[in-house]
Order: structure tokens, then sequence, then C-alpha cells
């Protein structure tokens, strides 16, 4: 059974970074392409960053050049630095697949960026 766990999140003013971990139990997790995705309140779940197993990495218009998604498989860990945050990146963030499996999403950890 693979677990994804979520953490990082909290409150941050804008202009600020945060970086969030994602780890993963179960050994398909290095086979895998993954993602970190993001719900803000009202809003539907949309992809933020993807990256696949061998580091190539594809971000969301409203995020490049701002956050940068990367990977250790040895740890099985999924990360997602960033920075310059801003107002409307306020959202629960979770980590999944790419394409997510819907059994898999966790709880997310929730950032709030402040103006």
């Amino acid at each position: 059974q693979v677990q994804l766990v979520e953490s990082g999140g909290g409150l941050v003013q804008a202009g600020g970074s945060l970086r969030l971990s994602c780890a993963a139990s179960g050994s398909i997790f290095s086979i895998n392409s993954m993602g970190w995705y993001r719900q803000a309140p009202g809003k539907q779940r949309e992809l933020v960053a993807g990256i696949t197993r061998r580091g190539e990495t594809n971000y969301a218009d409203s995020v490049k050049g701002r956050f940068t998604i990367s990977r250790d498989n040895a740890k099985n860990t999924v990360y997602l630095q960033m920075n310059s945050l801003k107002p409307e990146d306020t959202a629960v963030y979770y980590c999944n697949f790419l394409p997510y499996q819907g059994r898999y999403w966790g709880q997310g950890t929730q950032v709030t960026v402040s103006s």
C-alpha cells in the first residue's frame, strides 16, 4: 500500500519562501512521474508542477520561474521549493502520481501567503 505524506506548509508573507516535502512509502515511487497539486478555496484542484523519474520537469504558467520541483529517489521523496510567494498561492498542496491516482490523495499541507 503506497502512502504519500506531505509536509512543510505554513504561513508566510508575500515574497517569502517555503519548501514542501512529500514522503512516499512503497517501492513504486522511483518508477513513476510525480506531481504537486494545489486546491484553493472554491476552486478545482490543479497541477502545479510535475517531474518524471528521470528528473524532467514542467510547471503551470502561474508558478513558472518561482517554484522548483525535485526528487530524491533514494529517499522516496519529492520536494517543491516555492519562492516569491504570492497571496494567490494560498491553497492546500498535495502530492500524487502524474497522472494522479485518486486513491493516493493524502491530507495535503496548507500554505497561506499573507499580503
